[in-house]
């Protein structure tokens, strides 16, 4: 009986080895296939990164899907690139990075609504992330909704009073809602943040 236990024990361990080692042999791969990409990457060489990170893709790898989005959003396949990007989501549905990564895509095809449920589910999950706000602002901006504008700007200005960004595009949203007593305060406090911002100067002249 000992016997048996002992050589169930030695199968064991030889098993759990084999594992580790299988498993080991599997993130070198992936980590040298990593590496390769960034090297190709910082040569503009976007494809032939892809290529080298296909060669060691796991399917349920976060990592991979992210690195993939991005990869493919470099190289202009945009489909490819909201495709992996989604995959990534779906691997990991409370992080708002492949959100963000998703975004790159989205906005380079031109679909303003699709990209403004997108920031909304980043803003559910992280309703101070001030990068969503501004993003979602400046779509609502540039499609004429100012007073949608405003609730997002005026959310990232609260957050930060002295953001330069912020502050800009609350001024140009409250001078398109006529709000001209407000812009002019907002316009002078970007003017503290830089003395010489041609935007905000060029708008004051505007309301004097």
């Amino acid at each position: 009986m000992e016997t048996l236990i002992r050589s169930f024990g030695i199968i064991l361990a030889f098993t759990f080895c084999s594992q580790l080692n299988a498993q080991d042999g599997n993130f070198n791969k992936l980590n040298l296939a990593f590496e390769s990409s960034y090297e190709l990457e910082a040569e503009y060489k976007y494809e032939e990164a892809i290529k080298v990170l296909k060669a060691a893709y796991k399917e349920d790898s976060y990592e991979c899907n992210l690195r993939l989005g991005w990869l493919s959003y470099l190289a202009s396949q945009l489909m490819e690139s909201k495709s992996y990007y989604q995959m990534a989501i779906e691997l990991k549905p409370f992080a708002i990075e492949p959100k963000f990564g998703k975004a790159y895509p989205i906005y380079a095809l031109g679909n303003m609504e699709e990209l403004k449920i997108l920031y909304k589910e980043i803003l559910s999950t992280a309703p101070n992330n001030t990068s969503a706000l501004y993003k979602l602002g400046s779509v609502y901006f540039y499609q004429q909704s100012y007073d949608e504008a405003e609730k997002y700007f005026s959310k990232v200005v609260n957050l930060f009073p002295f953001d330069y960004d912020g502050l800009l595009m609350l001024a140009h949203t409250n001078f398109h809602l006529k709000k001209f007593r407000e812009a002019k305060v907002l316009y002078h406090k970007v003017l503290l943040y830089n003395p010489n911002d041609e935007a905000a100067l060029e708008s004051l002249k505007l309301l004097d």
